[in-house]
């Protein structure tokens, strides 16, 4: 599985930003789907997760209720949705497909490339 992210950019602080990421292959719908991301200087940290199905999403405490996870099988694609974004929420976004629905990155197996996403204050 290759895992495309785009969708990143430049935003002013309570705005809004889509970013995605399409799979190939045709074994996305059996994969779990997770957002992660990187702030300069940090390590990287857990987001969002959702199952294959749609039944399970998790998110990390500091997006919940402004970030919403969602995917469609059908285009191999999956989402994050970020509202009232904060210069806090400034990282390179990474997705990622695993076997399980996990907050542990190392529960994935393959990997993205990663989208900016960048808010000013």
């Amino acid at each position: 599985v290759q895992l495309q992210a785009s969708g990143g950019g430049l935003v002013q602080a309570g705005g809004s930003l889509r970013v995605s990421c399409v799979a190939s292959g045709r074994t996305f719908s059996t994969y779990a789907m997770g957002w992660f991301r990187q702030a300069p200087g940090k390590e990287r940290e857990f987001v969002a997760t959702i199952s294959w199905s749609e039944s399970t999403t998790y998110y990390t405490e500091s997006v919940r209720g402004r970030f919403t996870i969602s995917r469609e099988n059908a285009k191999n694609t999956v989402y994050l949705y970020m509202n009232s974004l904060k210069p806090e929420d400034t990282a390179v976004y990474y997705c990622a497909a695993g076997r399980i629905v996990t907050t542990n990155e190392r529960g994935y197996i393959y990997w993205g490339q990663g989208t900016l996403v960048t808010v000013s204050s």
